[in-house]
């Protein structure tokens, strides 16, 4: 598939779920296009607790379960963001995440964050709420 058609498949990915809702179609191809489309076998980490944050990723398909003190405390799927916690708050790694099952996701660098947080206001908004959730 072409670089075209896999952003536009992405943009069309991400106005069904609740975190891009409020986005309209141009927000979402930014959105789409400003991310690294990948798949991810299973078993395979994304990110290691105490680590440096220095990437988030958006899952399109698949499951992933997150782990702190090698404990699962959650499994989550398409639709959410992870790492976000540690880019909003600029810490370290808070999980491990491990997939559960082979991956679709959208991977951004905290470079890909700070252009999209400045292009799209609301992108940060996002962002702080979806970490704020999981914080509490």
């Amino acid at each position: 598939m072409s670089r075209k058609k896999d952003i536009e498949a992405a943009a069309n990915r991400l106005a069904d779920l609740p975190l891009f809702s409020g986005f309209d179609a141009d927000a979402r191809r930014k959105i789409a296009s400003t991310g690294r489309y990948l798949t991810v076998p299973e078993h395979w980490a994304l990110m290691v607790e105490k680590t440096p944050s220095d990437k988030a990723y958006l899952i399109l398909h698949g499951e992933v379960s997150i782990r702190q003190g090698g404990e699962e405390i959650a499994r989550v799927g398409r639709g959410e963001l992870i790492g976000e916690i540690g880019l909003v708050d600029n810490k370290l790694r808070t999980a491990t995440v491990v997939a559960e099952t082979p991956l679709e996701v959208l991977h951004f660098t905290s470079e890909d964050i700070d252009a999209l947080e400045d292009d799209l206001p609301k992108f940060r908004e996002a962002l702080e709420n979806t970490a704020g959730e999981r914080r509490s």
